[in-house]
């Protein structure tokens, strides 16, 4: 069983930044990506925001690019995901939550239906 743990998260003003990590423990097949969803308030649906693959391969949603970086440590022992999130908006307000899965799996998706490696959540405020 895969359990995630996130750390940082919240609350800046618009233009401010904000760091998000999130360390896996467990068993976590080598093909697996590593991401990050969020919830914006009163959505029921989970916007895949990054993602990044052993390899380094990275995504972004469009309305994040150029603001927010993900990056990852796979030292031995070691799996941490990490969002750097620059220049924020209000719009990126949100629950954030980091994911591991087959690329296949790491798509918007009903928060309800989350994959079996889902973090426990982080909200993030931004402030105009």
């Amino acid at each position: 069983e895969v359990q995630l743990v996130e750390s940082g998260g919240g609350s800046v003003q618009a233009g401010g930044s904000l760091r998000l990590s999130c360390t896996a423990s467990g068993f976590i097949f080598d093909d697996s990506d590593m991401g990050w969803y969020r919830q914006a308030p009163g959505n029921e649906w989970c916007e895949l925001v990054s993602t990044i693959s052993r390899a380094g391969n990275t995504y972004y949603v469009d309305s994040v690019k150029g603001r927010f970086t993900i990056s990852q440590d796979n030292a031995k022992n070691t799996n941490t995901v990490n969002l750097q999130m620059n220049s924020l908006k209000p719009e990126d307000t949100a629950v954030y939550y980091c994911a591991i899965g087959a690329y296949s799996e790491l798509q918007d998706r009903l928060c309800s239906e989350a994959l079996d490696a889902w973090g426990q959540g982080s909200l993030v405020t931004v402030s105009s």
